[in-house]
């Protein structure tokens, strides 16, 4: 048996799904509005949840290859104090992988290569979802400027369309969408390498934070994180950022030095504090930020979209007997869908959602915090907790295992 899927997304989160159900035999078509690939974006710290599901949709070697293992660095105050030391090294012992840090760019490469030729149309507007058929669904979709548009039936519609998924009012209606975490973000990545004393690191001060992680070639991205009004913006991003972090410890002056002004990204950070009712309606699934868009704090946000992805691969392949093989021109009835996007739903949710709400409360703790008595009641209970502490905070999320993503095994004489 196969099916027929369109995907509406190509990042990480419809990458990989689409990744995924192609192992499992379903044909795929993902659907993403951009009229170009450019791979903007920073940097990604991934965690062994999200190696393992990336070991499961086959890609994980080549993320590897590309990526530099995160054993050094921690937590720090503004003058370089020490608040908490991260053992990357325990933490492989525990989980057989340790976390790595790659730029995103990279990483959609590594998932795109995956893909056939193809695959990913880009500049395709999803204009419309149709679930009124309870067999399947119908897309329709506008294709570049003023050349018309398509319609696709499909076996199953999976939402990976992110934070501001224009698709997760099919599945609650009422929802209050996005809200603005109170927190904003400037981030790039430096021009040049450097030569860097630890892998990763994060500096907390008072409503604000600077991070770091280093890549194989040298080079590394920074992220300065401020609480701030949404929608304000820097005539100089970089400027603002030397001006806040400037008399920050040694290497953020170094890092700020590298960074070539037109490359500082800026976004206010967004979650979902509201928990969605169901991830699935129909033959719709949302996955990944349009399921449970989460603040960065945990680390935890593609690792999450990459559970998504092979978990509802996984269950699609559980959950559908032996049948016929079809073509993506002959969707409808795919069997086991339905079950399989109840299994979805049930395993998935209350994990993700459990994350998104660590995450937030972790915002709340760390680099939120602005009160000089709270910011120094948490600096003292970093300084005096024991050292396992910090491993065991990322064990709690990360030590997750990757269900097998085998295909359905087709009746004889299919």
């Amino acid at each position: 048996m196969s099916g027929y899927a369109v995907v509406v997304g190509g990042g990480i989160g419809g990458l990989a799904t689409a990744i995924g159900l192609r192992r499992i035999g379903w044909e795929v078509t993902v659907l993403e509005r951009a009229a170009v690939l450019d791979d903007m974006g920073a940097g990604i710290s991934l965690h062994a949840n999200g190696m393992r599901a990336l070991d499961a949709l086959g890609v994980g070697e080549a993320v590897r290859r590309a990526a530099r293992p995160q054993y050094t660095g921690g937590t720090r105050t503004p003058g370089g104090g020490r608040l908490a030391r991260m053992d990357g090294a325990a933490l492989e012992r525990a989980l057989g992988t340790p976390i790595v840090g790659i730029p995103r760019a990279a990483l959609h490469r590594a998932l795109r290569a995956a893909l056939d030729a193809g695959c990913v149309v880009t500049g395709a507007e999803v204009t419309a979802v149709d679930l009124s058929d309870p067999r399947r669904a119908r897309v329709s979709t506008a294709i570049g400027s003023g050349s018309g548009g398509s319609t696709r039936e499909a076996d199953l519609v999976v939402a990976a369309d992110g934070v501001r998924s224009r698709l997760r009012a099919l599945v609650a209606p009422g929802h209050p969408g996005p809200a603005y975490s109170g927190s904003t973000v400037l981030r790039a990545i430096t021009d040049r390498p450097l030569m860097l004393a630890s892998d990763f690191e994060l500096t907390w001060g008072r409503g604000a934070e600077f991070g770091h992680i280093a890549f194989a070639d040298g080079r590394a991205e920074w992220h300065a994180v401020l609480n701030s009004p949404p929608g304000v913006r820097f005539p100089d991003p970089l400027a603002e950022t030397r001006r806040r972090f400037g008399g920050w410890h040694a290497p953020i002056p170094a890092l700020l030095d590298a960074t070539r002004p037109g490359a500082v990204l800026h976004h206010d950070i967004h979650e979902l504090v509201t928990p969605l009712p169901s991830f699935v309606a129909g033959r719709l699934a949302l996955l990944g930020d349009a399921a449970h868009a989460m603040t960065p704090n945990l680390g935890q946000g593609a690792c999450q979209a990459l559970e998504d992805a092979v978990t509802l691969a996984a269950a699609l392949a559980a959950e559908s007997g032996p049948g016929r093989r079809r073509t993506a021109s002959q969707p409808g009835a795919a069997p086991g869908v339905d079950a399989a996007l109840v299994r979805y739903d049930a395993e998935r949710r209350p994990r993700s959602q459990a994350v998104a709400r660590a995450a937030r409360q972790a915002g709340r703790m760390g680099q939120r915090l602005s009160h000089p008595l709270a910011v120094a009641l948490r600096d003292t209970a970093l300084r005096v907790a024991p050292s396992g502490v910090t491993v065991r905070a990322i064990l709690r999320h990360a030590d997750w295992t990757a269900p097998r993503l085998t295909p359905p095994t087709a009746a004889p004489g299919s």
